[in-house]
């Protein structure tokens, strides 16, 4: 497992690198974010646990339908994408927090999807790929892999009580 994660590692260092020097993540209007995850049993019900696992937070839309949502929860710009994969500041599978409108497209209405064949996000209207699960957001192919442009990515704190905090600060 451990050889599959370095290769993986390197695989997406190097796709990064080719694709261009730098990547702009930073497209989509900076929103506020905070979702409390910050207990087990909301943890449990609405967190991540195994590589690829993922869910969609999106206030205006309510969702996910069942999730609780108060006054001090914001989900910024186009929604929130948390997914279970390899942070590769630390080499390690963690849960991972991105907008998830396209900055292709950067309008709040238009939402990626995942292509649960290969877990990248995926915009409908101009077919960019994103890596959600090893690639930090970056663009993998369409128009966001020839303008820089990657997702917005944001804070996933573990918290005392067995759960996590997203936030955008």
């Amino acid at each position: 497992m451990k050889r599959f994660t370095h290769l993986i590692l390197i695989v997406t260092c190097l796709l990064m690198v080719s694709a261009c020097n730098k990547v702009d993540n930073r497209v989509v209007p900076n929103y506020m974010v905070r979702i409390d995850l910050g207990t087990y049993a909301l943890w449990t019900t609405y967190g991540v646990e195994g590589v690829g696992e993922y869910n969609i937070f999106n206030r205006e839309k309510h969702l996910p339908s069942n999730f609780a949502y108060t006054a001090n929860t914001y989900t910024g710009y186009g929604g929130v994408l948390l997914i279970k994969g390899l942070d590769i500041a630390t080499s390690t599978y963690e849960p991972l927090a991105y907008d998830l409108s396209c900055p292709v497209e950067n309008r709040a209405d238009v939402m990626l999807s995942i292509d649960p064949a290969n877990f990248e996000a995926v915009c409908s209207k101009c077919q960019s790929h994103y890596n959600v699960l090893t690639g930090a957001g970056g663009p993998v192919s369409g128009t966001a892999l020839s303008q820089h442009v990657g997702l917005r990515a944001y804070k996933v704190r573990a918290s005392v009580n067995g759960g996590y905090l997203i936030t955008s600060y």
